[in-house]
């Protein structure tokens, strides 16, 4: 088994190194079309709605990139991925961007021959029971069994909680978030456990959500986050420096409101002005126009409203800011210079 696992890996690593070589902006401005994975779907993050018209989360960012690329928010092809296939869709060439509640590893990084571009989400992993199990914590989980999505770093991080606590449990493997709902409410298991965020998605599709609880306990640290391959870094400074130019234009109070107003008005701060291209060259240094972040923010404004429209309080989500708050407000969140 091991034996298959690293075979697996340098197979994944060698067609990166194999694609890597090719200039992906040259690729997607030729196509005219940003081929962006996604997971096959989780409401609030990436799910199609009832138009068959992909939203959410990480919609928003491949939709960002596309306009600041193309100029186009809508030149996306979005690709649902499964845990499993998600590598290997990036690795060959099959998707130009991956945005899919993906955790940033060591493996992942460096084995597998990604780069992580920022994290966009900070996140945990949890546990969901049915209110009439009668459970408070996870640790009254011994002999429960377990949904559980292979080939992530969920399954990993389970096998090693309850292996700390010494209780035992029985995995229901399963591949998609899609798949795991109706098991999960039939009873084929007493748990579901994925990042909490993605609990959260999942409770609120639920026709009785209140009837179903999120345990207390966060076993792990899962920085989320977009990822391209390696070997190409103009492209990966692309994707990393629009979700810095959403970031940074919530830190300045740059909105999806005021965005042109301030791109056409004199005397904004220096980091707006260059943020939004009307001074420097940054845009130049991407290979792209002077408005290109102009053009992501336009899309669904930034940082702080694509989270609040899509995952915030104020949605049958209700995630609260926490750990994604900017550095401002006790959060991790905050961008490198524009500079």
């Amino acid at each position: 088994m091991k034996k298959i696992a690293i075979l697996g890996a340098m197979a994944v690593a060698g067609a990166s190194a194999g694609v890597a070589s090719a200039a992906t902006l040259d690729d997607v401005k030729a196509r005219g079309k940003l081929n962006c994975g996604v997971t096959t779907g989780l409401v609030g993050f990436a799910a199609p709605n009832a138009n068959g018209e992909w939203e959410g989360f990480d919609v928003d960012y491949c939709r960002a990139v596309a306009a600041a690329v193309l100029g186009d928010p809508t030149a996306v092809e979005f690709v649902p991925l499964t845990g499993k296939t998600r590598f290997t869709a990036l690795a060959s060439g099959e998707i130009d961007l991956l945005a899919r509640n993906t955790t940033w590893t060591f493996s992942r990084d460096v084995d597998l021959k990604f780069d992580f571009v920022g994290v966009n989400y900070y996140d945990g992993q949890g546990f969901m029971v049915p209110k009439e199990l009668g459970v408070s914590s996870a640790k009254e989980l011994d002999g429960a069994t377990v949904c559980i999505q292979t080939g992530t770093t969920t399954e990993l991080n389970l096998a090693d909680y309850f292996r700390k606590n010494n209780i035992s449990y029985e995995p229901v493997p399963i591949e998609t978030n899609g798949e795991a709902q109706p098991l999960y409410l039939e009873g084929a298991c007493d748990v579901y456990t994925t990042d909490a965020s993605g609990l959260a998605a999942t409770r609120a599709a639920f026709e009785n959500p209140g009837d179903h609880v999120v345990l207390p306990e966060i076993i792990s640290k899962e920085p989320l986050g977009p990822l391209v391959r390696h070997g190409d870094n103009d492209w990966g400074d692309i994707a990393r420096w629009t979700l810095n130019a959403l970031i940074a234009a919530e830190e300045y109070g740059v909105t999806s409101a005021n965005v042109a107003e301030l791109s056409a008005a004199p005397g904004n701060s220096p980091e707006i002005n260059r943020l939004l291209g009307t001074e420097g060259s940054l845009g130049e240094m991407l290979g792209l126009d002077a408005d290109w972040a102009k053009r992501a923010i336009m899309v669904s404004g930034n940082y702080g409203e694509v989270f609040e429209k899509n995952i915030g309080e104020n949605t049958p989500i209700g995630l609260a800011r926490g750990l994604n708050a900017q550095w401002t407000d006790g959060g991790l969140m905050y961008s490198p210079p524009f500079r």
